[in-house]
C-alpha cells in the first residue's frame, strides 16, 4: 500500500518562485485562479455549491493545514471494499496524484473539487446505501436516509477528520457484526471454503458411507462440528444438522433431507453475497437514530417471524404468516409507525380481492361469499335482485365487509400503522399454517402467531393489567379502537443473512427473489467479493 501521508503543499508565494509564467503574477490573480476552478467544479456539481458559495469558495482540502482531513479521506477511500462498496466509485490513487501533481493554483483548485465529490459519493454510500432499492425492486418502498452534502462537508469541517470518516457508516450492532461476517467469511474462501458438497436425497441418524462423510466434512468447516473422523451419522452429526437448520430457518429435526441439504450445499461464496447484501440492507435504516426506536417492530419477511425490540433487547418474538410468492401479493418493505390497535375488528375486503376472488364466485352464484356483507356508500344493502353477471372488474360498485366474530379473517384483533399498501398485522382464524416451515401465503399482511400476547405486549406501558383491558373488551363482541399513547415504529424488512442478539450468523431463502435483483444491481454498481485469485 502507498503511504498515506501527503506533503503539505506550499504557500502561494513560494509557488509563485518556483512556477514559471506565474513569476510576474500578483498573489492576488493566483488567489483568483484558485477559486475559479472551485467556482468552476461547483458548478458542475451542485450538490457542492451551497458549502462552498458560503466559504467565499474557501478551500478545505488543498492548504498545507489540511494534511490530516486529506489523509482520513484517502484512508477511508483506500479501505472502502470492507464496507462492501464499489470501490471503482472513488480512486484513491488519483486522488492522491491530483494532490501531488497541482503545481498552480488552478490544478489545485480542481484537485480540491475532486476530493469533495470522492468524499460526498463515498459519504452517501457507506452512510445511506449504494442503490436506490425501490427502483430496482418495486416492491421496497424505503425513504433512504440522505444527508444534505451541506451538513456532510459542514460536519467534516467542523469535527476531527478521522473521528468524522468513522461516523459515517451505520453503528448499529447488527451492521458491525455482518461486517465481521464478511470478512471472516472472506477467510474462509481464501482457506478453501467449505469442500465438497453432499449428495443424496436423505440422510440420518445410524446413515454411514461417502456422503456421511462429505456430511461431516461440510459441516466441520462450517463451524457446526468439531473435528471428527467418525463415517456415522452419529448423535454428534445430528446435533450438527439441527444447529445448522436453526441458524438457517429450517425445521430442527436433525435430518438431513432434500430442503437441508440444498441449503447445507450453498457455497461459501453465495453466503457471501447475501453478507455483503445484508450490510447493503443495514445502510438503508441508518437515521440519525440508530436504534431505530428505543421500542420499535421489526417483521423480517424471509424469517416469518416478528420481534418487538425495546433498548436493542428482543422482548416479544412470534411466528408470522407473510405475503404469497406472485409478486401481487408479497408484502412490501417499509417503515411506519403502529398508532393503534382495533380489537374485534371488521375486515373491509381489499378491492383487489373482491372484485378478484368473490365477484367471479358471486357471478357463479349469487349467494356465494355469504359471510360477507355488501355494502354500497357504506351502508349495507340487500342482495336480492342484483345481478352481479352485470358488472366488471372496473365498473362494480359495491364493498364487500366481514362482520367481527370467530370466523373474522382478522381475527380478533389488527394492529394499525396506517400507510399507502394497505398492510398490517393481524390475528387469524387460519392457525395451522404457523406450524409449517415455509410461511408464506397471504394476501401481502402479516399474520401474527400470538396476536393477544402481542396486544398485551404493547398495551403494558400504559396499561396496569394490560391482559384484563384488553379481554374485556374483546369479551364485549364490540369493534373498538384502542389508541397507542406511544407511537410505535414498525420496520418490515427483508434480511436473508443477519445476526442474532447471541451472535450467530444466520440465513434465510431469497424467497421473493429479491437478493437476486438487488445484487445484480449492485455488481452493475461496481461491487465485487474479495476473493483469492486463482
Amino acid at each position: 500500500m502507498k503511504a498515506l501521508l501527503i506533503r503539505p503543499f506550499l504557500p502561494i508565494f513560494f509557488v509563485i518562485i518556483i512556477l514559471s509564467g506565474f513569476a510576474a503574477t500578483s498573489a492576488d490573480a493566483l488567489v483568483t485562479a484558485f477559486r475559479q476552478a472551485i467556482a468552476e467544479g461547483v458548478a458542475e456539481h451542485d450538490e457542492m455549491s451551497d458549502f462552498y458559495r458560503a466559504r467565499a469558495f474557501e478551500p478545505i482540502w488543498t492548504r498545507s493545514e489540511d494534511a490530516d482531513r486529506r489523509n482520513a479521506l484517502i484512508m477511508a477511500l483506500e479501505r472502502a471494499s470492507n464496507h462492501g462498496l464499489p470501490t471503482n466509485r472513488y480512486d484513491p490513487d488519483a486522488l492522491r496524484a491530483a494532490f501531488m501533481d497541482a503545481s498552480n493554483p488552478y490544478d489545485r483548485g480542481r484537485a480540491e473539487i475532486l476530493a469533495s465529490q470522492m468524499f460526498l459519493q463515498y459519504a452517501r454510500d457507506v452512510q445511506s446505501g449504494i442503490l436506490d432499492p425501490g427502483e430496482i425492486v418495486t416492491e421496497i418502498y424505503r425513504e433512504l436516509p440522505r444527508r444534505n452534502p451541506t451538513d456532510l462537508l459542514n460536519g467534516l469541517v467542523e469535527n476531527d477528520a478521522h473521528d468524522f470518516m468513522r461516523s459515517l457508516p451505520p453503528a448499529h450492532p447488527e451492521y458491525l457484526q455482518l461486517q465481521r461476517e464478511m470478512m471472516r467469511l472472506e477467510t474462509v474462501i481464501a482457506d478453501g471454503g467449505w469442500g465438497g458438497t453432499v449428495s443424496g436425497g436423505r440422510l440420518e441418524l445410524g446413515d454411514r458411507g461417502r456422503q456421511v462423510v462429505a456430511l461431516r466434512d461440510r459441516l466441520i468447516r462450517m463451524g457446526h462440528m468439531n473435528r471428527s473422523v467418525t463415517a456415522e451419522y452419529d448423535e454428534a452429526m445430528q446435533a450438527a444438522v439441527q444447529a445448522f437448520q436453526l441458524s438457517h430457518g429450517l425445521e430442527a429435526d436433525g435430518v438431513a433431507g432434500p430442503g437441508t441439504l440444498e441449503e447445507i450445499n450453498v457455497s461459501a461464496q453465495q453466503r457471501l453475497r447475501q453478507v455483503v447484501l445484508g450490510m447493503e440492507r443495514q445502510r438503508w435504516l441508518n437515521w440519525e437514530d440508530p436504534n431505530r426506536g428505543s421500542r420499535h417492530v421489526l417483521v423480517n419477511i424471509p424469517d416469518y417471524h416478528a420481534y418487538v425490540i425495546d433498548n436493542e433487547e428482543v422482548s416479544f418474538t412470534t411466528r408470522v404468516v407473510v405475503g404469497a410468492t406472485p409478486s401481487d401479493r408479497a408484502t412490501p418493505e417499509f417503515s411506519d409507525r403502529m398508532e393503534h390497535m382495533v380489537i374485534n375488528p371488521s375486515w373491509y375486503v381489499p378491492r383487489s380481492i373482491t372484485v378478484g376472488e368473490y365477484l367471479p364466485q358471486m357471478q357463479a352464484n349469487p349467494g356465494a361469499a355469504g359471510h360477507l356483507e355488501l355494502l354500497q356508500g357504506g351502508r349495507a344493502v340487500s342482495r336480492a335482485n342484483i345481478d352481479f353477471t352485470q358488472y366488471t372488474r372496473a365498473n362494480f360498485p359495491f364493498d364487500l365487509r366481514q362482520p367481527p366474530g370467530t370466523g373474522n379473517a382478522l381475527g380478533r384483533v389488527k394492529f394499525m400503522f396506517p400507510n399507502r399498501h394497505n398492510i398490517y398485522l393481524h390475528d387469524t382464524p387460519s392457525r395451522s399454517l404457523f406450524a409449517r416451515e415455509t410461511r408464506a401465503f397471504s394476501h401481502g399482511c402479516v399474520r401474527v402467531h400470538r396476536p393477544l400476547e402481542l396486544a398485551y405486549h404493547l398495551l403494558a406501558p400504559q396499561e396496569a393489567q394490560p391482559q384484563n383491558y384488553f379481554d374485556r373488551i374483546l369479551g364485549s363482541r364490540q369493534e373498538t379502537h384502542v389508541d397507542l399513547v406511544s407511537e410505535v415504529p414498525v420496520h418490515i424488512v427483508y434480511w436473508t443473512a443477519f445476526v442474532t442478539p447471541e451472535g450467530d450468523l444466520n440465513f434465510r431463502r431469497d424467497i421473493y427473489n429479491r437478493d437476486a435483483r438487488l445484487w445484480n444491481a449492485m455488481e452493475a454498481a461496481g461491487v465485487e467479493l474479495r476473493l483469492p485469485s486463482s
